[in-house]
């Protein structure tokens, strides 16, 4: 996959997110939508070469910011959308650092061998 193929398969994904999200969203749904971007990121990421991995990881936590700016705020009912303004960049900043977790553990999900078949004696 090139680079382009992936920002344009992120941007489908962002797209669909919106679109997901436009009737509101929960915290759980939020979740799973930034655990499927990152197995996305994890999986395109991985055929580019021009890129190393810190610039990677930026790359893909950059992602995840863009996806909680997009929507984020719909798993927020209307009655906290005041505590919402100002809780707001500290619970970016929580969610870009569980990404990173999260993007060690998808890579490491990824990248395990399969275990090899036994067969019955």
């Amino acid at each position: 996959m090139s680079p382009e193929q992936l920002q344009t398969e992120v941007g489908k994904f962002i797209a669909d997110a919106r679109t997901k999200s436009a009737g509101g969203l929960t915290v759980a749904e939020f979740g799973q939508l930034t655990v499927e971007l990152l197995e996305l990121l994890v999986v395109g990421l991985d055929t580019i070469t021009t890129l190393d991995g810190p610039a990677k990881k930026l790359w893909a936590l950059s992602v995840v910011g863009l996806l909680f700016d997009s929507v984020a705020g719909a798993a927020v009912p209307i009655y906290l959308q005041p505590v919402w303004l100002i809780a707001r960049p500290i619970v970016r900043s929580l969610v870009l650092s569980a990404a990173a977790g999260a993007l060690e553990q998808v890579l490491s999900m990824t990248r395990t061998p399969a275990a090899p078949e036994v067969k019955p004696a």
